[in-house]
């Protein structure tokens, strides 16, 4: 009997066996122009990919460099759920998320800078992933 309590004691304090698996993040950078070719002023797309369907609660996009000397930086994208986010499985940097919200009211995603290593944070009720990534060439505009 002592042996059994110690194993389901183990499992749940020690191995992890019942937390719940971080989210998969991957992103995809269409640089400007990329699918319309005749266009020239068409914006590049910065997408983010997760391995599921989730209701998100907060999308947070930092510089890696800054938020690594500074936990506190400001975030240049930051969404938070106001009532009931719609799953999602993608969506692209600075897109409106329906029932999610900018953290600061009227605050805007800022333009990402080529050759940067950022980190995009977000949660899923308990669940959390987390994905750091860099753009290259012509800027993502936020939209």
């Amino acid at each position: 009997m002592a042996g059994l309590v110690f194993a389901i004691t183990y499992a749940c304090l020690f191995a992890g066996w019942f937390k719940p698996k971080p989210i998969e993040i991957y992103h995809t950078w269409r640089p400007a122009g990329y699918a319309m070719r005749n266009q020239r002023d068409a914006p590049a797309t910065l997408s983010f990919g997760l391995e599921g369907r989730f209701r998100l609660t907060e999308i947070r996009v930092v510089s890696l460099a800054a938020w690594q000397t500074n936990h506190g930086v400001p975030p240049v994208w930051h969404l938070v759920s106001d009532s009931n986010s719609v799953p999602v499985n993608l969506f692209a940097y600075g897109q409106r998320i329906r029932g999610m919200k900018p953290a600061v009211p009227g605050e805007r995603p800022q333009t990402l800078e080529p050759d940067v290593t950022y980190r995009l944070s977000i949660t899923a009720g308990k669940i959390q992933g987390q994905h750091d990534f860099e753009i290259g060439g012509s800027l993502p505009a936020a939209k």
